[in-house]
């Protein structure tokens, strides 16, 4: 025991394989002064932090602080920071808006966030569209792309109708004829364009009208993508979209957002939609 004392120091007296032995030596002083520290930093947190839970509550803290305090003193700094650009923005037009750089960079910004909470479930968080409904990114507009059409369309909603086609208006080969003109982009020169009353909607150069939101016929954008696109546009002529008549027609229609969102909100909206790079 003697050699043990002396190889390891105090020991328990349990040493294994003569190198591995239990020391009952007392720890370092750095370490026991960093243990006394810590209880007592604890002590000092609990008096001053509300901490301990109780039957019906908790303690307070000499502090008075919640994490709500906290969130609201936080929320306060931002809001007096959004204040300068916030206030303006009630009495002004979208149109005003976009003129003004730094209120626009603001608005772009701010929007973003009520873009994914409001919009971004049909039209993707980058505004390229999910399947089944329309890209914003571009510069194809059923309605026109100017500040003042997609403010209106966010606070009116749209629903287009376009009639079916198949059965008494158009044979299956004629429907063949059109689909295949549009597909190729040469449906002005297809005489049924103009011989089935086409050109009424969809105009005489085939680029559509605004006023009725009908859609281009000439520049390969489609509304209802497919990997079968020809199939597809053989569909929309045959039943048309949110034609009443047809069970089968396309579904196709931009809620109202008045209501749900405050005209400013709106506003901001459209500039940022706007700014994703089709606006005209």
């Amino acid at each position: 025991m003697s050699e043990d004392k002396n190889r390891y120091g105090q020991t328990t007296g349990h040493v294994w394989d003569e190198t591995l032995a239990e020391l009952t030596n007392p720890p370092p002083k750095w370490w026991m002064l960093g243990l006394h520290a810590s209880w007592i930093l604890v002590v000092l947190y609990s008096l001053y932090y509300p901490t301990w839970p109780l039957i019906s509550s908790h303690t307070k803290g000499l502090a008075g602080w919640t994490s709500i305090s906290e969130f609201k003193k936080d929320m306060k700094e931002v809001e007096d920071v959004r204040a300068k650009y916030e206030n303006k923005l009630p009495g002004m037009t979208a149109a005003a808006i976009l003129a003004d750089n730094e209120l626009k960079n603001y608005v772009v910004r701010s929007a973003k966030v009520l873009f994914g909470d409001n919009c971004a479930a049909c039209h993707g968080s980058g505004g390229a569209g999910n399947p089944g409904f329309p890209a914003l990114v571009d510069d194809d507009w059923l309605y026109g792309g100017t500040i003042e059409n997609i403010e209106q369309s966010i606070a009116m909603g749209r629903k287009g109708m376009m009639p079916k086609m198949g059965g008494a208006q158009l044979t299956d080969e004629e429907i063949d004829k059109l689909a295949n003109a549009i597909y190729n982009g040469t449906v002005t020169k297809e005489p049924l364009y103009a011989a089935k009353g086409c050109i009424g909607c969809h105009g005489p150069d085939g680029k559509g009208m605004a006023a009725l939101g009908s859609a281009n016929l000439t520049d390969k954008i489609w509304r209802f993508k497919s990997k079968d696109q020809l199939a597809s546009i053989k569909y929309t002529i045959k039943h048309g979209v949110n034609d009443p008549s047809d069970p089968k027609t396309r579904n196709a229609e931009m809620p109202s957002w008045k209501g749900r969102l405050t005209d400013t909100q709106i506003k901001k909206l459209a500039v940022y939609v706007h700014q994703l790079g089709g606006g005209q």
